[in-house]
């Protein structure tokens, strides 16, 4: 019994994490509270991480400015599918004729090689790359 209770806990944490967090970023705006953590990557060096932005933009998101939420960070709609992808996969369970992506032995290089290259492309100060800087 405590197999499958254990198992229920952790299908419904990852949800309930994600709602809190959402609950907070809709709330709280980053762009003007000044206890949301900053960037220590960009403190440091003055580039941008893949990460940077994201923040801000899922408060934008929470709040349906879509277009200004991508604008801070794309790579939180990646990180956005990801996650949805992970909780439906979480409900619905595994059978033998089922085949969840995100077990694939390339799908984690293929995450990898994207934000590397979204890393290098947001840093390089021309214009057409200007945009996916935060």
């Amino acid at each position: 019994m405590a197999n499958r209770e254990d198992s229920l806990f952790l299908k419904l944490s990852l949800p309930i994490a994600i709602f809190a967090v959402g609950i907070f970023y809709f709330v709280i705006n980053p762009s003007t509270f000044a206890y949301t953590p900053k960037c220590p990557f960009y403190t440091f060096t003055g580039l941008y991480c893949p990460g940077c932005g994201s923040q801000r933009a899922l408060h934008d998101l929470l709040h349906g400015n879509i277009w200004a939420g991508l604008q801070h960070n794309f790579l939180l709609l990646l990180a956005i599918v990801l996650i949805g992808y992970k909780v439906y996969w979480s409900f619905r369970g595994t059978t033998k004729t089922t085949h969840n992506l995100l077990h694939n032995n390339a799908t984690p290089w293929v995450i990898l090689a994207l934000v590397i290259a979204f890393w290098i492309l947001r840093n390089i100060p021309l214009k057409p790359f200007l945009i996916l800087a935060p």
